[in-house]
């Protein structure tokens, strides 16, 4: 394996158990991920779970600028010290979740308790554009995606490290469609670029990843419709595994039968299918019928 020194494995914090924490020392992948990222001289990237800044060291080499978000206490001063003569590269202490992205590239450490609805207190115009780069841990992987995705301003790239199976669940296409491939996909379009073994990695997880690359849209893949109404929509109709259309919109959005049915059928989808088995299309035009 092409890794990092066992000097920098045994000098490093130990990996926090509570945090799931399990860092890539493998290089060929790692290279793999800032190929992915396309990075330029322009380009903004937000890290998340710099870890040790292996990856980090990278990503500054090849990007304008980096901001860093690190919720381990014990990595924060070491990762400031290793760039303290790099003013491009900014490291933050905090939990991703409760940040805005916005304000994070735009020089802010703001929670999104402080966000107000005019934007007064940043003054955000025209937010930079920025790429995502992330080697999350298993357990928060659909709550980041989320949270990236459905910020006031989306990135226009984001690569992700996570684990393999819920890569392939989120690149799925009708018959194999869940509630989280159609929430990333209706604001990205999925690819797998890299398919990482556990033992690329330290301490070794039970599971092997992959690095999934989203180039996000401009827009959402599905026009004239809400992301709120559509994500009602979706989220009711995937509240009941393997059971018919018509049984679980009615039962999760509280509309007689007669309602759904004909809502569906005015969609051209048969009331029998199951939610795994519909396109984000199909999705938007049924969404469409029942809230007309």
């Amino acid at each position: 394996m092409n890794g990092v020194e066992d000097s920098e494995l045994r000098q490093a914090p130990r990996p926090k158990k509570s945090l799931a924490q399990n860092f890539l020392v493998d290089e060929t992948h790692r290279d793999r991920i800032i190929a992915a990222a396309d990075l330029t001289p322009a380009d903004t990237v937000l890290e998340i779970g710099p870890g040790r800044g292996v990856l980090t060291t990278r990503l500054a080499q090849q990007a304008g600028r980096v901001i860093a978000v690190e919720l381990d206490d014990r990595l924060i001063e070491p990762l400031r010290q290793q760039f303290a003569g790099q003013p491009h590269v900014t490291i933050i202490h905090g939990d991703i979740l409760e940040l805005d992205p916005v304000r994070l590239i735009d020089d802010g450490q703001w929670t999104i308790d402080d966000s107000s609805p005019d934007d007064s207190k940043s003054n955000i115009q025209h937010p930079e554009p920025y790429k995502v780069v992330a080697n999350l841990p298993y357990y928060i992987t659909s709550a980041v995606l989320r949270h990236i995705l459905e910020a006031r301003v989306r990135p226009t790239l984001a690569v992700v490290m996570v684990q393999r199976e819920v890569a392939e669940r989120i690149c799925a296409g009708p018959g194999e469609m869940s509630l989280l491939a159609v929430s990333v996909q209706f604001y990205a379009e999925p690819r797998i670029v890299d398919r990482v073994p556990a033992g690329a990695f330290r301490p070794q997880p039970k599971v092997d990843s992959a690095v999934l690359r989203l180039d996000v849209r401009p827009q959402p893949a599905v026009a004239d419709v809400t992301p709120a109404a559509f994500f009602r929509v979706v989220r009711a109709g995937f509240s009941q595994k393997r059971k018919q259309l018509l049984n679980t919109l009615s039962a999760g959005l509280r509309l007689s039968k007669s309602v759904v049915r004909e809502a569906l059928i005015q969609a051209d989808i048969d009331p029998t299918r199951r939610a795994e088995t519909l396109s984000l299309t199909e999705w938007g035009a049924l969404c469409r019928a029942l809230t007309e």
